[in-house]
């Protein structure tokens, strides 16, 4: 029986698509941070393709970029007119023919639709893929230098394939609540204690103009405060504009609502035991990246904290912040 794994899953539209690059040159240098190259690329290559009115909201979002230098403080808040997340899986910065790039592109809320990313973001790869245009087309650049080797669609945990070896599959249907999709959830008996970000996180609610140096105890990310971040997350999948956290507790049913409290409840009882979190790396977004320990984390609130991981909370979600992994 195939039923949504998360909580609250009927009420978030998502599309994921893993996204495999190879290589065809002797040789690709990757940009410090993937995905703030991956946006100003793509994101100038579908305004150049959009008519007019259509492409203003693009180009706004890319003149935040001019003047901007890699490695500079702070990365400009630049996210596309679409409700979107580019998470590149680590990897090494030097990579040779033949070698894989993997990414993922995630499509939230009203930008969840397949029709768009077939229509508007894939011709955008292709072109990417074979560009000459001197903007991008440069020594050991990637642009102009790979094959979009092969895309999937995520159905639950599994990932199945639209294009493979460059030719796409129109017959593969990809819904936007797919994403839950598992067989029924078996329970685990295994204690988790680690929390790991795998990209930078900015859980302020202000902008921070200073580079830091070393995170304020107030700011090391506890069980609850990560659990509120996934609440002011949800508030993207309400309809209407400028909606708050309060908006998305309003909108719970009773026993959605009592879940979730129960959730943060039992996350505010578990203190952050130790922790090893430092300054993003020169070139990111956001501020902080390390582990966490826990004395434990309850078995309550691990759906919520997939959850999370999924859509990425905090700043700069756009250009994939705000992600971790459980162990």
């Amino acid at each position: 029986m195939m039923q949504p794994a998360f909580p609250l899953a009927d009420r978030i539209d998502l599309i994921r698509y893993l996204i495999v690059w190879r290589v065809n040159s002797l040789l690709v240098w990757l940009p410090s941070c993937l995905p703030v190259e991956i946006s100003q690329v793509l994101g100038q290559l579908i305004a150049d393709r959009l008519p007019t009115a259509e492409a203003a909201s693009w180009r706004k979002t890319l003149a935040v970029w001019e003047g901007y230098e890699e490695g500079s403080y702070p990365l400009p808040q630049a996210a596309w007119p679409l409700e979107t997340v580019l998470f590149a899986y680590p990897g090494k910065r030097t990579c040779g023919q033949g070698e894989v790039i993997l990414w993922e592109l995630k499509l939230l809320g009203k930008s969840a639709d397949h029709g768009l990313f077939l229509e508007v973001i894939l011709p955008a790869m292709e072109e990417a893929a074979t560009t000459t245009d001197p903007r991008w087309h440069r020594p050991n650049s990637l642009w102009g230098q790979f094959d979009l080797d092969a895309i999937y669609a995520a159905r639950g945990d599994r990932w199945e394939p639209l294009v493979r070896q460059g030719k796409l599959d129109l017959r593969c249907p990809v819904t936007p609540g797919q994403w839950a999709e598992r067989p029924e959830a078996v329970r685990s008996e295994r204690l988790f204690d680690r929390l790991t970000w795998l990209t930078p996180f900015d859980l302020s609610l202000t902008d921070n103009r200073k580079r830091p140096s070393r995170i304020p105890n107030e700011e090391v990310p506890t069980l609850k405060t990560i659990l509120e971040g996934l609440v002011q997350r949800l508030a993207l999948f309400l309809p209407g504009k400028r909606r708050t956290a309060d908006d998305v507790w309003a909108s719970l049913s009773t026993e959605e609502r009592a879940s979730l409290q129960a959730a943060v409840e039992d996350a505010g009882r578990i203190p952050v035991q130790h922790h090893r979190i430092g300054p993003a790396p020169k070139g990111w977004p956001g501020r902080w990246l390390g582990t966490e320990r826990f004395p434990f984390i309850p078995p309550s609130i691990l759906p919520y904290l997939e959850l999370a991981s999924i859509l990425h909370i905090g700043r700069q979600t756009h250009l994939g912040c705000g992600t971790f992994v459980i162990t």
